[in-house]
């Protein structure tokens, strides 16, 4: 299991890290994720629950759905999701789900976290799909840019 970013696990959330500020220009909270696989993003997305009326739509989720169309499969494993904040209890059964081999997050959530902050939905042995998880990829830029837009809405 890896237990430190690469060069290419910075560049794929430096692309999501654009995701989440192109999220905060449509007053979006400033998270962005994109799915690779083979090396290449197969899936892009940004939270869109406020624009779309869709309390589903997380930047996971977005990225997700159009990894599986891009794919043509709803289970997408051998693909890493890499997204900016710590993904949620709902973004981790999606994860689940589509069989995500590999999670990259960037800033911890320690409030709605499911990947060891408040939760460790991952590490459920009594859960049928294991994705391996590396936390702390560029958090401090990921951190950044959420409270920057948390402090401009005050």
């Amino acid at each position: 299991m890896q237990t430190m970013a690469d060069d290419t696990d910075q560049q794929f959330m430096r692309r999501a890290l654009e995701l989440a500020a192109h999220a905060a220009t449509q007053g979006e909270v400033p998270v962005g994720a994109v799915v690779v696989h083979a090396g290449q993003i197969v899936g892009e997305g940004w939270n869109r629950p406020i624009g779309s009326h869709d309390a589903t739509s997380h930047a996971e989720t977005e990225a997700i759905r159009a990894a599986c169309r891009t794919l043509g499969n709803y289970r997408i494993p051998d693909t890493a999701l890499y997204v900016t904040l710590e993904p949620c209890v709902m973004c981790a059964g999606a994860i689940m789900h589509a069989r995500i081999a590999r999670v990259v997050f960037g800033a911890a959530d320690p409030k709605t976290g499911a990947c060891g902050s408040a939760a460790n939905l991952f590490a459920n042995d009594k859960l049928n799909h294991h994705t391996s998880v590396l936390g702390g990829v560029l958090a401090e830029e990921s951190a950044a840019l959420l409270k920057s837009f948390f402090a401009a809405r005050r």
